[in-house]
Order: structure tokens, then sequence, then C-alpha cells
């Protein structure tokens, strides 16, 4: 690509057989050109000498072009072509505008990092207005530039999956504005030829090295996928659109892991790493498909032993998400040659992924939100015992028709049974309350209200209103949400009492945390860690909460609270599985949910669970939040389908 004397000389497309697009082109198996969308491209005579001749390093690549038989780029709506369409856009990410681009798995959509008024113009179009975006690197000396990056995580950048990877930063070179209030930053490596050449002009003159590379899409739906796409949903957003003419089957957005000992934790498993199987030592037989849940949607069918969870659909809350679910489940379930005889979505009546799998006409298996959590971390340690199962998660329909997020289950993956969770509490707001974290600290210490006018909470009205939402429970639900929970302790601390998007005041919590340096009081006694009523147990996390607000009304530091919060409620969690290993004998504890992508909470929970004999497991591969969960109701449909008792 950068030999001047070669034919692929700054050819966009270029690849050999260990590169290039594969699901994402892909009509159906086997894996040959002409099942892909590169039959529309017939190979010049010198790309088929290539594709032919064993001796060659493209022998048999699938996407094999070059400039004369190859795609080619464009800029939409504009007629530049080629390398003009490429300068073009390059000039504009150099005057502060926003380009998007076209990729393997969909669109992004890109400035300059360095620039805060690009990054501005951006958060303001988008409606983003704080929510971390990632960025793409010239190269690894670059990362090494402005980031810590260990080893391990040198190698899975430059590695053939190329996600998203979570690194701290090094200095205050970029903007603060690419991840306001974050440690960390988001980081890739150029994973397309195009990718390459953004960074490359070809005058020789000077580009950024850093670029903002966000998922193309309007907030709420799925990455976009074709120009239509682009020109209808994210045209408003940008100024200059680069596209080509290679279409993309599948959308793929990119993954995002960290860190965690060592090793690679998804955060979104999509680009890269799915739909690689999932592989159980099971003598099962049969094809089953999980919808997936509501946020953060991916879904899964199975084949036997082998479960294929797919790549990152988004959430639910847009028709054009539901639309993309509908057609890449049918297309992913055609190309595995899967006939789904059982379908399994979440127990929510009114879940629009209920809905969908309702439509598909198949026997329907509805499993519960925080068991599906459990059995995915189960399917991927391959485990099919009995396990005690934390799922630390944001929200999910309970059998007793309350909010569950906090739970301790005892689980097969045939069954399970509810025997802990977190103290409950009222969430008034509805859905607002998961954005409004002082509703949650409001109604937690709505029994000592002496308490909430000294942390700022809300106004003297919003209270009043609030006493009377809770007094007379309207719009008010019966909670043992975690994620609420970590909300709340973010309102009374004074980190975020609102959130702009999903997540924001427990990453603020965590980050808190993570800054205290000193050592951490004890917030409770250890007898006060859990009550117990027979065969089950809440936790005291009211207690807790009533706690730190006392500690916060006398001055303490919140980042000493933060810490605090964080130890103590990892001792709860040990306490926790200690009293069912005391009744039940079992010594496995599995931890998912989405509270648990916090690694600092994880951390001290592994720590003190094995520090205590337990086996534990935990995600690696497979996100631990709702992105996960396609493959533990995959696993329970099959169970199911190979159930003696059918």
């Amino acid at each position: 690509m950068r030999d001047p004397a070669d034919r692929r000389y700054r050819h966009a497309f270029i690849n050999c057989t260990a590169c290039g697009p594969r699901v994402t082109i892909l009509d159906a198996m086997p894996y040959d050109r002409v099942r892909t969308a590169m039959k529309d491209f017939p190979m010049c005579k010198n790309c088929s000498a290539e594709y032919d001749a064993p001796e060659s390093r493209r022998y048999d690549a699938q996407p094999v072009c070059c400039p004369q038989c190859g795609p080619r780029l464009s800029l939409l709506r504009r007629p530049e072509t080629g390398e003009d369409a490429l300068l073009a856009v390059q000039d504009a990410l150099l005057a502060g505008k926003i380009a998007a681009v076209k990729g393997i798995g969909g669109f992004h959509l890109c400035c300059n990092a360095a620039d805060p008024e690009a990054i501005r113009h951006l958060r303001r179009r988008k409606h983003r207005p704080q929510k971390p975006f990632a960025v793409m690197m010239r190269d690894l000396e670059t990362v090494r530039k402005y980031c810590e990056c260990s080893p391990e995580a040198a190698e899975i950048l430059t590695g053939h999956q190329k996600p998203v990877v979570l690194l701290p930063r090094k200095n205050d070179l970029l903007p603060e504005s690419l991840a306001p209030g974050n440690p960390a930053l988001g980081v890739m490596l150029p994973y397309a030829p195009l990718h390459q050449l953004l960074f490359e002009r070809a005058d020789k003159g000077a580009m950024p090295d850093v670029l903002v590379m966000t998922s193309g899409n309007v907030s709420g739906a799925p990455i976009c996928r074709t120009d239509e796409d682009a020109a209808s949903e994210i045209a408003e957003f940008c100024d200059v659109i680069l596209t080509h003419d290679r279409p993309i089957r599948l959308r793929a957005d990119d993954s995002v892991l960290e860190i965690f000992r060592r090793e690679p934790y998804l955060i979104r498993r999509s680009r890269g790493y799915a739909p690689l199987p999932v592989s159980v030592t099971a003598p099962w037989r049969g094809e089953v498909l999980g919808i997936g849940g509501e946020l953060k949607n991916t879904f899964c069918p199975a084949r036997d032993d082998l479960f294929y969870p797919s790549p990152y659909i988004g959430d639910m809350e847009d028709v054009r998400s539901h639309r993309a679910l509908r057609e890449s489940a049918e297309r992913l379930c055609r190309l595995l040659e899967i006939k789904p005889s059982l379908i399994a979505c979440d127990l929510h009546p009114d879940y629009h992924t209920s809905a969908i799998a309702r439509s598909m006409g198949l026997p329907l298996m509805r499993i519960q939100h925080h068991y599906a959590h459990i059995l995915s971390c189960m399917a991927e340690s391959d485990f099919r015992g009995t396990v005690i199962g934390v799922s630390m998660d944001g929200t999910g329909y309970g059998t007793d028709g309350t909010i569950w997020g906090g739970e301790f289950l005892i689980a097969s993956p045939q069954t399970f049974q509810r025997r802990g969770h977190i103290a409950p509490f009222l969430q008034p707001g509805g859905d607002a309350a998961s954005r409004e974290g002082w509703r949650i600290a409001s109604a937690m210490l709505c029994h000592t209200p002496k308490m909430i006018a000294p942390l700022d909470l809300c106004s003297d009205m919003e209270q009043r209103v609030m006493q009377q939402m809770l007094l007379h429970r309207f719009n008010t639900v019966v909670s043992t949400s975690t994620g609420r929970l970590f909300d709340g302790i973010a309102a009374i601390l004074g980190l975020r009492k609102t959130s702009t998007f999903e997540g924001e005041a427990a990453m603020a919590l965590q980050f808190a945390a993570a800054a205290h340096a000193g050592r951490v009081p004890d917030l409770l006694p250890e007898e006060q860690y859990l009550s117990a009523a027979g065969e089950t147990f809440q936790l005291r996390t009211d207690l807790l909460t009533s706690e730190i607000a006392r500690r916060r009304i006398a001055g303490d530091d919140c980042r000493l609270l933060a810490a605090a919060f964080h130890r103590t409620l990892a001792q709860m969690i040990a306490a926790g599985c200690r009293f069912l290993r005391y009744r039940e004998g079992i010594r496995v504890c599995a931890l998912s949910g989405g509270v648990f992508q916090n690694t600092l909470l994880l951390e001290q929970c592994l720590s003190l669970l094995e520090g205590d004999d337990f086996t534990v497991l935990r995600h690696r591969l497979i996100p631990p939040n709702d992105g996960g969960i396609a493959l533990g109701q995959a696993f329970a449909a099959m169970a199911q389908l190979n159930s003696p008792d059918l």
C-alpha cells in the first residue's frame, strides 16, 4: 500500500488472506467470493492470477481486488471519487469539520481529536454532552505518547481483532472533552487500509495523529450500514460523508474492552469477536435462539454445543433497532444454517425484544433477566452445575413483579431460586429515576428527611413532590437495583445528581473511589452486613446509604466515602455468598451483571471470595452487562430442549 511502484499503492481495499472483511460482507456459507458482496466486483486479469495461484499470498483471498477492479471511494452527494474524495475529507478534518466514514461494519463520525472546537461541535450535533468518544491513533508509538499502555494492551491493540481498549491517560496533551472526568481514553488502531490512509495525505502534508472515531448513528439507533442510512440519519451531524461501493451485509460496531488482571475484559463484544462461538462440553442437540435484552442488544443462535453471540445491535428504544435486530437475526441464522425450534426472551412482558420473539411464530421460553446474566457467565465458563449467582445489575423484571437488580440466586442451567438481594427501596419516577440519581437518593433517605436538605439533592418543591409520590406510590415501584443504588450514592456524595448517558453516575463514583489513596474506613460492623429471615437474606444497603449520608454531612471527603462504599459493598457481597454456602454447601460463585463492569468492585469481590476458598466464575470475552444475556437465554433454551422431562 505504501510502495509507489506497486499497482495497489494507496489502495483503500488492499487485503490478504489474513485481513479484510468477512462476516460483514458474507451472503452465504461457505466463505467464497461468489457468496459475498465482492461478487459484484469481477477480478481483473492480475488479481485473478494471484487468487488462483497457490504460491501467492492472495491465493483464495475472497475480497482480493485492486484499483482497476475493486470498490471505489466517493463522497456522498458530491462528485469527488478515489484519491480526490480522500483528500477532501482530510482537508475537512484539518479545517475542524466533521466527517462520516464508511468502514468494514458501518459508519464512523470522525473529527480531529486535538481540536476542542471540533469535539464541541460533534457533541452538540450528536446530542452527546458527556459520554466519552473513542479515538483512533495513528500507531502504537502514538498510543504510548498519550496513554499508559501495558504489554497486554499493546498485544490486543495490534492483534487482529482491533477493539477499542480503555487505557489510562498519561498526560493532558489531548482535550479533556474527549472523555470528560474520565481518567481513561478508549483507543483503537487503524484496522482497515482506509483508516490508515486517513492519516497519510497523498501530497505528503501533515495530518493529526489522533482522530475521534465514534459510532455513526443517532442516539438509540444502530450504527448506519448503508449510504441511505447515512444520508437520512447522520448527514446533519457531519460536513462530508466518505463512502464506498462495497456493501455491508451485517453491521458490526467496534468492540470495547479493558485490561483486567492482564486479560481482556469485554464491555461490548462485536467486530473482531462476534460471532465466534462459545463452546460447552455438553451432549446437547438442537437449535435455539436467544433474542437478547432491551439495552445493549445482541442475539445468540445456537446449535448443539456451540453458541454464536452476535455483533452488537444497540438499545431497542428506536424502531430502527427493531428492524436491525430482525434483519440481523434472520441473516446470521441463515449463514450458520440454524433453524431454531425454540426462542428464549426476557421475562418482561412489554420489552420490544419479547414482541419480536413472539412475532417469529416459534415456541417461546421466558427467562428472568438476572438469571440470564448468571447463565451467560456459566456458559462462558463451561459450567453446568449449581452456583451461587451474584447478579449486580441495573434493572430487570422480577418474578414477583418488582424491579430486581441486586440478586443472589441459587442457579443451574435448568432452574433458579432467589435467595437474597440488596435492601429494597422505592424508585420514584419510572425511567426518569435511571437518569436522575437525586430521585433515588431522596427515596432512600425518605425515613430521615432531615438529611436531604444538607445534601442539596433537590429543591424544596421537588422534595415535596417526591414525598407525595412515595406516600401514594404514584409512578413508583419497589426496586432492588444495584445500578440505581450507585446512582443514589453518587448523588449523595455530590458527584452526579443527574446523568446524560447510562452509567455516568456509577462511573463518577468509581473514578472518585479510585482517586482516593489513603486508608479506607469500615462504614458498618460486620454483623450489620445482612439480615436473614430463614433461608433468605437482605444486604443492609439501607444502613450503608444512611451512614454515607451522615458522614458526608459531617464533612468527610467524597472520594474517601466512594472508596469506603465500594469496599463495604464488596464485603456485603462476600457475606451473602458465605451465608448461602453455609446453608447450601455450594462453593462456586458466578459474578455477572452490568455493575461488574466496575473493575474496582469486581477486583475487591474476587479478592474476598477467592481468599475465602470460593471458586469464582467471571466474565472475560462475554460482557457482564446486557450485551451478554442472549448467551444466557440460549443456554437456558438448549438445556430445556435437552431436558429428560421433555
